[in-house]
């Protein structure tokens, strides 16, 4: 159907033109590889001529024979089926590989399927970026290859487990080249991947992890969180301390007021579940080990509609910040205008502000930068409360959310903004 109807040539003349190509490249030394285009589909539809044409590459010295899921809509039992139809028809196993894409969400499910009936060359894209629904996700790929069986015991991959510890920043720095979101429920690499809610998950968790985790975060180079919320216990409680390098005795009467705390700032609308750098500092504060970084003696937003020398509306928004650091007031002025003339808006413009004169901290805080942004009002009517979670990185790769509460959008916006600063000034303090 491809051939005579997108090619609009025979079935014969294509086989020639796969052919001639294929010992054209070999004739230049290339290593060639096949890529059979909608293999699947077309194996279902004319099985003799789909294998024909595969067989007419290899035998003019294609190295790799890859087996294509185009439409990806192929199950994965029929993927390994005809995958080992094909190694039983001639072409080995050590000269095959498999493409699939994931519009059914069977990618990698294809793919190992491919594996497992003999193919050993496999295709995809770090997190499945691809046309449509995507490719096979290689960051999922990567580590079920390295860490399960049989795979783990079975094939070289050519990446070493000391390799497989910088597969979550690979995948997040990915994403921020992208200017994309990372994805929370991605396995293995996802902020969500290794999440254990209060209750009976996490409580097994801390007995043993492999009650409720598959693998260990850091093999990955991914991390354990245990969201908090006013449903924790005392002993999920000490255990986040822990993480964040606070160390608390049980029975501690401050491990109930920490709780108190919580449950006190939710009923205002504030969320810890994700927000864990925000939690962090509040406990910090309950137990009067927050340090006196600087102090926000107050600020002033501006955004400007109006027409530039080009007679184009534009707007722009101009911050203002009084801090106190090293016992003396400073004033700072940015506007959010970014290196293109576009406004970044208010809240960019209060960060630029805010980080601009710190004193001994501006240094500490050049690779901190804004990575997501998210708003929900969490009432309704005239007395609507905002809450807004900032994602904030650093050039450590590592990566946090703060929360802030407010009527106002941008006050809101900026207490989650200053817990971003603190968290990350207090971490680069500690070492």
């Amino acid at each position: 159907f491809h051939v005579s109807a997108a090619l609009g040539i025979t079935l014969e003349e294509n086989t020639d033109n796969i052919a001639r190509s294929i010992k054209h490249l070999v004739a230049q030394g290339r290593e060639a590889l096949f890529d059979a285009e909608h293999f699947f589909d077309g194996y279902r539809a004319n099985p003799d001529y789909a294998l024909t044409a595969i067989k007419a590459a290899y035998a003019a010295g294609a190295r790799w024979i890859v087996l294509c899921d185009t439409n990806g809509g192929t199950m994965p039992a029929e993927v390994g089926r005809i995958t080992a139809e094909v190694i039983t028809e001639g072409i080995p196993g050590t000269h095959l590989g498999i493409h699939t894409h994931n519009d059914t969400e069977n990618a990698v499910a294809c793919s190992l399927a491919a594996i497992d009936a003999g193919a050993r060359q496999v295709q995809g894209t770090l997190n499945g970026l691809g046309e449509r629904c995507g490719n096979a996700n290689l960051t999922t790929l990567i580590p079920i290859l390295l860490l399960k069986e049989p795979y783990a015991s079975c094939f070289e991959t050519g990446v070493t487990l000391d390799g497989l510890v910088s597969l979550t920043q690979i995948s997040r720095s990915l994403d921020e080249i992208l200017n994309r979101v990372p994805m929370k429920q991605a396995a293995f690499v996802g902020s969500s991947a290794f999440a254990h809610k209060a209750g009976l998950h996490a409580s097994a968790i801390l007995k043993d992890p492999s009650t409720y985790e598959h693998i260990e975060p850091s093999l990955v180079g991914n991390a354990r969180i245990i969201p908090m919320s006013n449903q924790a216990g005392q002993s999920n409680l000490r255990r986040r301390l822990e993480s964040a390098g606070l160390t608390i005795s049980k029975g501690d009467p401050a491990l109930a007021q920490i709780l108190d705390e919580v449950k006190a700032r939710e009923a205002e609308g504030y969320s810890y579940d994700t927000a864990q750098a925000s939690f962090e500092l509040l406990a910090r504060k309950v137990l009067g080990q927050m340090p006196d970084l600087f102090e926000v003696k107050r600020y002033r937003v501006t955004v400007e509609r109006r027409k530039n020398k080009y007679n184009q509306m534009v707007s722009l928004s101009e911050a203002v910040v009084v801090v106190k650091v090293d016992g003396e007031k400073r004033l700072s002025v940015s506007e959010s205008m970014d290196t293109e003339g576009c406004d970044r808006g208010p809240v960019n413009a209060l960060s630029k502000a805010l980080v601009k004169d710190l004193g001994q901290y501006s240094a500490m805080l050049e690779d901190m930068h804004l990575v997501d942004f998210k708003v929900r009002i969490t009432q309704g009517g005239t007395e609507a409360v905002t809450r807004v979670i900032i994602d904030s990185e650093d050039g450590q790769g590592r990566r946090w959310s703060t929360v802030g509460v407010s009527a106002n959008i941008v006050d809101a916006s900026f207490e989650a903004l200053l817990d971003a600063i603190r968290w990350k000034l207090i971490r680069d303090s500690n070492g």
